[in-house]
């Protein structure tokens, strides 16, 4: 595995890391959502480092996803993370759904689909090693 995917892949687990120590605190459900999308883009990072397919400063999940071939995920998780990314980081919005801050439901849901991602980039890793 090329050194910079591994990076990518523990920079990720960091994000996962964080969001267990947190994930029951429903005033934080929009930081879990911040680490879930952070989680995701970093393993979406390292899988296309480890191709060498170039991604350059990018964040947007849709974009990164689609330079990954054969890569199934749940598009609707996607479209609502990519969409909480820019939101999450700033005050006044703090990651605001449709129908306000994300409740702990949705944060678990975001862990989830987060952890799936990882677990799934690191298994096609060992693979592609």
């Amino acid at each position: 595995m090329i050194f910079m995917a591994k990076e990518w892949l523990k920079s990720a687990k960091t994000d996962l890391l964080t969001i267990e120590k947190i994930i029951n605190e429903a005033d934080l459900s929009h930081i879990v959502a911040f680490h879930s999308q952070q989680a995701v883009e970093k393993s979406f990072k390292a899988l296309l480092e480890n191709r060498k397919i170039d991604f350059k400063k990018q964040h947007d999940l849709i974009k990164l996803k689609n330079k990954i071939d054969n890569f199934d995920v749940n598009q609707d998780t996607l479209d609502t993370l990519n969409k909480l990314y820019i939101d999450s980081r700033y005050p006044g919005e703090l990651g605001l759904l449709p129908h306000g801050k994300p409740t702990t439901a949705d944060a678990k849901d975001f862990f989830d689909f987060a952890c799936e991602i990882y677990d799934k980039v690191n298994a096609i890793l060992k693979e592609e090693d």
